[in-house]
């Protein structure tokens, strides 16, 4: 699915209940995995054992992991679930019938792209360690909501307030429109532009 060298290639079945056998997760999260999930499979191992490519600092290997949806959606806990069980970087690829959706982490966050047909991934598995792979990878997954360079964490961080203050924006906009005081209308719109230039700010 991702062109990745054959040397990668795990394609190995995992049980669900291995996913978070070593993890103290809530009976509620288990549940998920179980009803929500219809089967897990490793499909690739990207290390310097499996490619020609230099361990990192932080990352010392990347697994992708394909996983059969029950349902089109899967609950926002699951995939940290998972990830805080399995000591690696993973690169979740989410599968219901002809489409596939993926999933990253970066500094706690995750990121993912939209719903694509199955085999319409163009990624690029570019870096000179797994350091730089990994962080590229997290780049194209954001769809540019982490931009192109940089350190990764601050691009998380400003990412964060950018999502923060759209919030803010929306629902300050929203009150606005019922508000029926001129005065208060004032101050709110006078807030709103200031919200609006800080979003500004940060693009």
């Amino acid at each position: 699915m991702l062109g990745l060298p054959r040397s990668t290639q795990v394609n190995r079945r995992v049980a669900k209940e291995k996913l978070y056998q070593n993890a103290a997760l809530a009976p509620q999260t288990r549940e998920m995995i179980k009803d929500q999930i219809d089967s897990v499979f490793w499909r690739n191992k990207l290390a310097d054992s499996t490619m020609a490519i230099s361990a990192g600092e932080t990352v010392a290997e990347i697994q992708i992991f394909e996983i059969q949806l029950r349902q089109r959606e899967l609950d926002k806990r699951v995939l940290p679930a998972i990830a805080k069980a399995i000591p690696y970087k993973i690169l979740f690829i989410l599968v219901f019938g002809d489409e596939a959706q993926v999933w990253i982490e970066a500094s706690g966050t995750f990121y993912n792209t939209d719903w694509q047909p199955l085999g319409g991934f163009m990624l690029k598995f570019d870096g000179l360690n797994l350091d730089a792979v990994y962080e590229n990878l997290a780049r194209q997954i954001s769809g540019g909501r982490l931009g192109t360079d940089g350190d990764i964490e601050k691009a998380v961080d400003r990412d964060k307030q950018r999502q923060k203050l759209e919030r803010d924006i929306a629902a300050l906009g929203k009150r606005l429109l019922r508000e029926k005081q001129f005065n208060k209308q004032v101050e709110l719109n006078g807030e709103l532009k200031r919200l609006k230039k800080e979003l500004e700010e940060l693009q």
